[in-house]
């Protein structure tokens, strides 16, 4: 394992004010938006309520091993892709990108069908039609739809927090062009394409990097969930905790400084107005201007008297998840280990939404496994002599599977969750290694986190891994907006956006922008043109 020895831009501290804004959250919208307000001149004060700050980008470590907790692969980070040169921008070129080969995800289903898909859509297209070649004209039409859908929605969700960036009217078309995806199902659109089921499954077999089935999800967050991996996949070099440095970095840089360990307990509002912030210790911290990038619901939760009753948001939170923790000794790439993602259906039938478990009844194999191997990703990982490497295992569970022990604390929830969480790891891992049976011998360490563990180390409603659901009332809610009615507050983060590292960013870009509208549309304008190759 190679050991992390950068200067870290957050304490436990935090210094004498004023603060032009307090941002609070350190996932990657939080980190976002410090970042971007940084950049304007702003001095900004950043609070995290864990030891370390991330959110779900955040690593932790165990003797000779260290796994990031929610990153695994994230599009459009090259310099072709406006993400990719806004993080080089906001982190001062710190941040740095590994693409993990020519493919990305591997999809396999029951009687042995296996896909790949490569790293341009050029290949995707191919790829389907070598597997499907009746459905030619169901693979062009769909592909046409999700670039139709995903560039209308993200001119949409833009409009929200820049209508400078749009022309006279702009908002208007944007929400009228988008409202056509945004309100109809991933399954919706794939029924309306073609009557082939095990096409339908592989076109939305993808669901689980934003939480939502077929029939559950919006087809505009499925479209940009698709687009966003065209160009090919990539992972942080140094781990995912490089993004809190290099973004983190760019806060300290800037005057400004990240807290740990304080959690607020209150936003504070005068007459209509926030006026600062109080930790859970009775620290008062004053600030004007608050972007809050905790959740809709956590943030709601944060007001004393709430959100007016007649701007209530969307308040259904999307999956919680397991993940199976696994340090190895010996060379697993050699093994079966891809540095790809590999995902593991026992049916075709894609309305299945996750590991039906209950501590009251018998566990059976989880119709889904998500794989990865993060040290695979990683060019800087240094395996040692003893060829030390790192795969994690995920699924989705339901929260109420855990509900009887949301009261406890962290390490002292009993005896009789600790038997649950023994359970699951020996179903989990027997099931995992069916797939990966060489892999055996190399275990060396197994360590399960459960929806509690999220809950705990992210503050994340009924332990969601996504924040809100991804499903059209979600989209059509028209108060989820990074303007609340409060003066001075602004939500940010992948709630008034969509999950993922690119939801997060763009969610953090939004509040951010609101909350300066005139100098972030500035700052902006040169990154959106794509470079000249």
């Amino acid at each position: 394992m190679t050991e992390d020895r950068r200067p870290r831009p957050w304490s436990h501290d935090i210094p004498d004010g004023p603060w032009d804004y307090i941002v609070i959250g350190t996932g990657i919208g939080g980190m976002v938006s410090a970042a971007l307000l940084s950049k304007l001149g702003r001095r900004v004060l950043v609070l995290e309520q864990h030891n370390i700050p991330g959110g779900f980008t955040q690593m932790f470590k165990r003797p000779g091993y260290r796994w990031d907790v929610g990153v695994h692969i994230v599009g459009e980070m090259s310099e072709m892709s406006y993400p990719g040169r806004l993080l080089k921008e906001l982190t001062d070129g710190r941040l740095e990108w590994e693409s993990v080969g020519a493919v990305y995800d591997e999809f396999n289903f029951p009687d042995g069908f296996s896909i790949q898909l490569p790293d341009s859509q050029d290949g995707f297209r191919e790829t389907l039609i070598d597997y499907f070649p009746e459905e030619r004209g169901a693979i062009d039409e769909y592909l046409r739809l999700t670039r139709a859908a995903a560039r209308s929605a993200s001119k949409a969700l833009q409009s929200r927090s820049m209508p400078r960036l749009l022309p006279p009217g702009g908002r208007k078309r944007a929400a009228e062009a988008a409202n056509e995806y945004l309100q109809k199902t991933t399954a919706e659109v794939l029924e309306s394409l073609t009557d082939d089921h095990r096409l339908r499954a592989v076109l939305s077999a993808q669901w689980g990097y934003y939480g939502a089935t077929p029939a559950r999800s919006s087809f505009a967050m499925h479209a940009l969930m698709v687009r966003h991996f065209l160009r090919g996949a990539y992972y942080p070099v140094g781990g995912s905790t490089s993004i809190a440095h290099g973004l983190l970095g760019t806060v300290e840089q800037a005057g400004g400084w990240t807290a740990v360990r304080r959690s607020v307990e209150e936003i504070m509002v005068r007459r209509g107005s926030v006026t600062g912030v109080r930790l859970s210790d009775g620290t008062e911290v004053a600030a004007k201007r608050i972007i809050s990038a905790a959740g809709a619901i956590p943030t709601s939760d944060l007001l004393k008297d709430g959100l007016p009753a007649d701007t209530e948001t969307y308040r259904e939170p999307g999956p919680a998840h397991l993940s199976l923790y696994l340090g190895f000794k010996g060379d697993i790439a050699r093994h079966g280990a891809e540095r790809y993602c590999q995902w593991y259906f026992d049916t075709w039938d894609m309305e299945t939404e996750g590991w039906d478990i209950s501590p009251d009844r018998p566990i059976e194999p989880s119709p889904v496994l998500f794989c990865s191997f993060p040290s695979l990703k990683d060019p800087s990982h240094d395996p040692g002599s003893e060829q030390r490497n790192t795969g994690e295992i995920i699924t989705f569970v339901p929260w109420d599977a855990f509900a009887r022990w949301s009261d406890t604390r962290w390490k002292k929830r009993g005896q009789s969750y600790d038997d649950f969480k023994e359970k699951l790891t020996e179903v989990m891992l027997e099931q995992y290694l069916q797939h990966y049976p060489e892999l055996a011998s190399m275990i060396d360490h197994a360590e399960m986190s459960t929806p509690l563990s999220t809950n705990h180390f992210a503050a994340s409603a009924r332990g969601s891994i996504y924040g809100l659901g991804t499903t059209p009332d979600r989209f059509g809610d028209v108060s989820l907006l990074p303007r609340t009615p409060v003066k001075g507050l602004y939500l940010g983060g992948v709630d008034v956006s969509t999950p993922g590292i690119a939801g997060g960013l763009s969610g953090g870009v939004m509040a951010a922008v609101a909350a300066e509208p005139l100098k972030g549309a500035r700052f902006l304008q040169p990154l959106m043109k794509r470079p000249k190759v």
